[in-house]
C-alpha cells in the first residue's frame, strides 16, 4: 500500500509512502515501525540510497526476517527511510535523496548511515525503526539525533533480506523512542527466551576510547558517570594503538566491500555522491594481500578485547566522538570526525560485540549518547541496564 503521508523531517525516502499492516497481534501493537533502505519490505525496491542500484533491481520478493518478526507481534511499517548511499558514511547527508533534519539543530547532519530511520523516531514520526551499523550506522546517528539504539551480538539477528556491505561487521539494529520499546523489539530480534532475572551489568569507564571524543563531549559522560557512580576504569585498546584498530577496520571491511559491491559497480559504473564516490574507489584500489596480516590482527585484537571485557561488565564510551556535525563542515573536519567515529565503533565491529545507546547527556543543547559494550550474547543485559538506567533518569 502506498500513501502520499508528508513529514517535516526528510526522514523517509521522497515519493509515496510505502505502508504495510502488522501480519500478528502482540507485544509491538500499535507502533509504527520504519525501515531503512537497506532492508527488504516485500514489493518495494530496496534502493541502497542509491537510483543506480535501484533502477539495477527488482521489487523484494518477501520481508526480510526482521521486518517480518516486527510485524507479527503487531509493528506497523509506516514507509521506507533514507539512507546514505549503501551505507558508506557516518555523516548522515545523501546526495540523491536529501539529508534529513537534525531534530534540534537544523544546521546540523543526523549522523548515517541510518539518518532516516535515527531521524524519523526522534521527530516522532515512527516509534521504532530498523537500521544497519557495521561501522557505527545507528550508534552515531542515535547520539547526534538523541534516540535509544542498539547494536547486538554479531548474528544474533538475520542478514537475510539486507543489502550486504561488509558482512563479517555488518549488523541489523534498531532504533526507538524509549528505553522499554528498545528492549521489547530487541527481545523479538533477538529471539529471547524467558529466564530468570539477573543482576545488572557492573558499569565501567573505557578510559581511552573515551579520550577520542572532543573535550566537551568527554565532559559530559564523564559527569554523567559521576552522578551514576561510576569509576572505576578500563582500557579498550589494550596494548594496542586505536589507530591500528581504525587501520585494520579500514582494510578489511574495504576487502568486503570489494567483494560484495565491487563487481556490480564495475560493472554499472554508478554515479555516486562527491563524498561517497572516492570512498569506493579507495576501498576497490585495495591489494587484497592485506587480508591475511589484518585478519589475523582481528582475530588476536578481538580475542584479546574480549577476555578482558568480564561477562558481567558493561564499558561506557562515546558511541560519537562529537555531537552533531554542522552541515558546513569542512572535508578534513569530517575526516577526522570520521576516523576518530570509526576507531570507536571498531571496537564492537572487530568482536562483534553488542552496544547500546542512551539518549542521557548533552553538550549545549544537543544530544550526547551515553553507550556502553558488553560481552558477546549480553545482549538482553544491556537492553536490562538500558531500562534500568532511564527509569533512573526519569525517562523511558
Amino acid at each position: 500500500m502506498r500513501s502520499a503521508v508528508s513529514c517535516q523531517s526528510g526522514a523517509f525516502l521522497p515519493g509515496p509512502r510505502y505502508l504495510r499492516k502488522p501480519s500478528g497481534q502482540g507485544v509491538l501493537e500499535g507502533a509504527r515501525l520504519a525501515v531503512k533502505d537497506l532492508i527488504d519490505v516485500a514489493g518495494v525496491v530496496t534502493g541502497g540510497g542509491n537510483p543506480d542500484w535501484a533502477a539495477s533491481h527488482a521489487a523484494a520478493a518477501v520481508d526480510a526476517p526482521c521486518v517480518t518478526a516486527l510485524r507479527a507481534v503487531g509493528a506497523t511499517i509506516v514507509g521506507k527511510t533514507v539512507s546514505d548511499e549503501l551505507a558508506f558514511s557516518l555523516e548522515g547527508d545523501n546526495a540523491f535523496h536529501g539529508t534529513p533534519l537534525h531534530p534540534v539543530d537544523p544546521a546540523r547532519l543526523p549522523g548515517g548511515s541510518s539518518s532516516g530511520s535515527a531521524a524519523a523516531v526522534a521527530w516522532g514520526e515512527a516509534d521504532l525503526a530498523l537500521g544497519t551499523d557495521t561501522g557505527g550506522s545507528v550508534r552515531v546517528p542515535a547520539s547526534f539525533c538523541g534516540v535509544y539504539a542498539m547494536r547486538p551480538t554479531h548474528g544474533r539477528v538475520s542478514l537475510a533480506g539486507v543489502l550486504p556491505f561488509a558482512p563479517s561487521y555488518d549488523t541489523v539494529a534498531w532504533f526507538a523512542r524509549d528505553a522499554t520499546l528498545l528492549r521489547s523489539a530487541g527481545r523479538v530480534l533477538l529471539g529471547s527466551a524467558p529466564g530468570p532475572v539477573r543482576p545488572l551489568l557492573k558499569l565501567r569507564i573505557a578510559s581511552d576510547a573515551l579520550a577520542l571524543a572532543d573535550t566537551p563531549v568527554q565532559e559530559a559522560l564523564r559527569s554523567w558517570a559521576a552522578r551514576a557512580g561510576v569509576s572505576n576504569l578500563r582500557s579498550a585498546y589494550g596494548s594496542s594503538d586505536w589507530h591500528e584498530w581504525l587501520q585494520a577496520y579500514a582494510t578489511l571491511q574495504g576487502l568486503e566491500i570489494q567483494e560484495q559491491l565491487g563487481p556490480w559497480i564495475r560493472e554499472r559504473r554508478p554515479s555516486f555522491g562527491a563524498n561517497i564516490g572516492p570512498r569506493f574507489e579507495s576501498a576497490l584500489a585495495l591489494d587484497t594481500a592485506l587480508l591475511p596480516r589484518w585478519g589475523l590482527w582481528r582475530k588476536s585484537a578481538a580475542q584479546d578485547l574480549i577476555e578482558r571485557l568480564k561477562p558481567d561488565e558493561a564499558w561506557l564510551l562515546p558511541a560519537a566522538p562529537c555531537i552533531a556535525l554542522l552541515k558546513t563542515a569542512t572535508g578534513p573536519e569530517r575526516g577526522v570526525f570520521y576516523e576518530r567515529a570509526l576507531a570507536l565503533g571498531a571496537l564492537a565491529g572487530h568482536a562483534g560485540l553488542p552496544q547500546v545507546v542512551l539518549p542521557l547527556a548533552t553538550v549545549h543543547g544537543l544530544p550526547v549518547g551515553v553507550s556502553f559494550i558488553g560481552a558477546p550474547g549480553s545482549d538482553e543485559r544491556l537492553l536490562d541496564l538500558a531500562l534500568a538506567l532511564s527509569h533512573a533518569e526519569g525517562s523511558g
